[in-house]
């Protein structure tokens, strides 16, 4: 078991193992048709997107111009020479970015339930949003037009999502709340009111600038391009892997901070790797694609609801249902009012919103 150094309690754990019958044993793992069907999800969604437009592309075109771009194949591109670009400088990096930053909300999003014990987590409970809010709005309202501000907006709502998880956790801590995750979350509160009342005091002042910050705050991936791919990828991929690394010990920490310490688990060190993991990732993909609410929600308790409640199965499943869930939202918010697009934010929340309703009624038990 990761994280566990006691030798004794290493074997009472395994002893709790093999104690419990086999049908709970095989529900901690990722059933292989639940695994296969999420991939298949994944592989169609990003399929789908990719067809679909202004400018329809057939699905053979699509398989025969990936095959003419893989370097040792060979293999002459069929597609018009539009088609191609179409393909590739317009729609596969929205939709490889849709797929980073849903697959990151959402694994981020399990990771929060389990480290604090809380079916309502999401990863902007510490207070990554306002923070990202008020980086991007400060970039927004502050730096001068043009090109460099573009490439400014998306490192200063990284900056200002790590700084404000920061100044939740060391105000949890100041107080001597460290080990609590109730004051955490408490910290994140303050901190968010407090960077979200700033970030009005920003707006007012640079009102013309409003429209723009609206835009980033609702989500998108309009502007999308290899270099934000290129920019989001190595955090979302580095935090993510931190989390399936300790996906079972999410499941320790689900049984309490007690007897997680009675197993020999570290509690304190193990918690502030997973926070930090799944604010590095939700940081990076907040700062290519604005504020997208709900799916750290969403796909999580579906995973939960369908399948299984343990973070063996939870959080690899997150990652990849997720990642296929933000590709389809962000298809319906480009397609829907064509040629307009409607930003992401307000699809996710369409569907977020009901669901979260359903989910704090099962669950009002946990939270009052």
């Amino acid at each position: 078991m990761e994280g566990v150094s006691d030798p004794a309690a290493v074997r009472y754990a395994t002893a709790l193992a093999e104690a419990e019958p086999p049908a709970a044993i095989r529900a901690r793992g990722v059933p292989p048709g639940w695994g296969l069907g999420a991939l298949a999800f994944l592989v169609g969604s990003l399929l789908v997107a990719l067809s679909i437009g202004p400018v329809p592309i057939g699905l053979d075109s699509i398989v025969d111009s990936a095959l003419s771009h893989l370097p040792l194949l060979h293999v002459d591109a069929r597609s018009s020479r539009i088609d191609d670009a179409i393909l590739w400088q317009l729609r596969a990096p929205r939709v490889v970015l849709a797929a980073l930053v849903g697959g990151m909300l959402a694994v981020a999003g399990s990771a929060y339930q389990g480290v604090f014990r809380n079916p309502l987590a999401d990863p902007y409970l510490l207070g990554v949003a306002a923070g990202a809010g008020l980086g991007a709005t400060l970039a927004i309202g502050y730096a001068s037009a043009g090109a460099g501000a573009r490439e400014l907006l998306p490192l200063a709502a990284f900056g200002g999502a790590v700084a404000g998880v920061a100044c939740a956790y060391v105000l949890g801590r100041s107080v001597g709340g460290a080990r609590s995750t109730g004051t955490l979350i408490l910290a994140g509160v303050t901190v968010a009111a407090f960077m979200t009342a700033v970030q009005t005091f920003v707006q007012q002042q640079r009102s013309q600038t409003l429209r723009e910050v609206y835009a980033w705050l609702l989500g998108g991936f309009s502007t999308a391009g290899w270099h934000d791919v290129a920019l989001a990828a190595p955090y979302i991929g580095v935090s993510s892997l931190v989390i399936l690394l300790h996906r079972r010990v999410l499941d320790v920490l689900s049984l309490g901070d007690e007897e997680a310490a009675a197993l020999g688990l570290d509690v304190r060190r193990v918690r502030l790797l997973i926070v930090v993991a799944a604010t590095a990732g939700t940081a990076a993909a907040v700062a290519v694609s604005g504020l997208i609410g709900f799916v750290g929600i969403i796909v999580p308790h579906t995973i939960r609801l369908l399948v299984s409640a343990s973070y063996r199965t939870v959080v690899p499943l997150s990652l990849i249902v997720g990642a296929g869930f933000l590709v389809l939202a962000d298809l319906i918010a480009r397609t829907v009012l064509s040629p307009s697009e409607l930003p992401i934010g307000v699809v996710t929340a369409f569907f977020g919103a009901p669901f979260f309703a359903v989910v704090l009624r099962t669950t009002r038990r946990i939270v009052m």
